[in-house]
C-alpha cells in the first residue's frame, strides 16, 4: 500500500488521535502529514517528534500557524530531524521561533540530507535568523564545508572506533565548530584527538573542543586505573584466602619446624 496523507486543520487533537497518528508514522504510512493551527499538548507534541524520527515515508511536513509554539518544542523538533532522512518539504509558517528558536533548529536543517522546501514565513526572524537562512543557500547549489561537517559529524557520533580525525584547512566556520562541540559535548565517541587548525574557527571555540576531549580521555583513564584497582585487590583477597604459608628451619641439633596457616 502506498504511503497516504492525514491533513488536518485548526482542531484540538486528543491522545487517541495523536497515537493513531505516531502508529501510522512508525509503519511508514504517511508521505504528508499536515497538523495546521491544531492545538495538542507539549506531551503529544514529543510523541509527533518521536514519530518523525522514526519515519522513513514521511516526505511532507506541514506544522504552520502556531504549532511550534515554545523553545522546548524546536528542541523536540531539531532531535527528530537529526534522525529522519526522508522530509523533504517542511512547513513553520507563523511559529514563533524568533531567532534563537532558529539557531536551534540550524545544526538539524544544515545536515538533512532530503530537505529542499522551508517556510519560515512569519517566524519573528531578525538579522541572526536571516544569516542563519543565508548559510542554508550556498550560491552555487552545493553543500559548504560547514553543512558537510555536520553531516560528517553525524557519522563521528555513531562511530566506536574512531579516535583521531584531522580536518585541518577545510573551510570551517565557527558554525561547523558549534556543531562539533555539540556533538563531543551530548554524545558518546571514542574520538579523541580533532584537529581543526587553519580554520576560521574561534581560538576559544577549538580551546573548548580539546578540553571537552581531555576530559573525557582523563574519565577512561580513572575507569580503566579504577577497574585495574578492583582487579588487584580482588586477586590479592583470594591469594590470601587460599594461601599456604610454611616456615621451614633446619640444623644440626633442631628438629624439622614446619607451619601452616590457612
Amino acid at each position: 500500500m502506498l504511503p497516504g496523507s492525514i491533513q488536518i486543520s485548526g482542531e484540538t487533537l486528543s491522545s487517541a488521535e495523536i497515537r493513531d497518528i505516531c502508529e501510522s508514522l512508525r509503519e511508514n504510512s504517511i508521505k504528508l502529514l499536515s497538523l495546521r493551527g491544531c492545538q495538542l499538548s507539549d506531551r503529544d507534541f514529543g510523541r509527533i517528534c518521536r514519530g518523525v524520527a522514526e519515519s522513513h515515508s514521511l516526505a511532507q511536513l506541514n506544522l504552520n500557524l502556531g504549532i511550534v509554539s515554545n523553545i522546548n518544542r524546536v528542541k523536540q523538533l531539531a532531535e527528530a530531524l537529526k534522525t529522519n532522512r526522508s522530509v523533504q518539504s517542511l512547513f513553520l509558517h507563523g511559529s514563533p521561533l524568533t531567532d534563537a528558536g532558529l539557531a536551534l533548529l540550524n545544526p538539524a536543517l544544515s545536515i538533512h540530507p532530503s530537505l529542499v522546501a522551508l517556510d519560515l514565513g512569519d517566524c519573528m526572524l531578525g538579522d541572526e535568523g536571516i544569516n542563519l537562512i543565508c548559510g542554508l543557500l550556498p550560491p552555487d547549489g552545493a553543500k559548504s564545508g560547514d553543512q558537510i561537517a555536520g553531516m560528517l559529524a553525524v557519522s563521528v557520533a555513531s562511530s566506536r572506533t574512531l579516535e583521531v580525525l584531522d580536518l585541518e584547512g577545510t573551510g570551517l566556520t565557527n558554525q561547523s565548530a558549534l556543531i562539533l562541540l555539540d556533538m563531543v559535548e551530548n554524545y558518546p565517541t571514542a574520538l579523541r584527538t580533532l584537529i581543526l587548525a587553519e580554520n576560521n574557527i574561534s581560538p576559544e571555540l577549538q580551546q573548548q573542543i580539546s578540553d571537552l576531549l581531555s576530559e573525557g580521555e582523563e574519565d577512561d583513564e580513572t575507569e580503566t586505573h579504577e577497574v585495574m584497582a578492583r582487579e588487584k585487590n580482588n586477586w590479592i583477597c583470594q591469594s590470601n584466602s587460599s594461601s599456604q604459608m610454611v616456615l621451614v628451619t633446619s640444623g644440626l641439633g633442631e628438629s624439622l619446624l614446619a607451619e601452616t596457616e590457612m
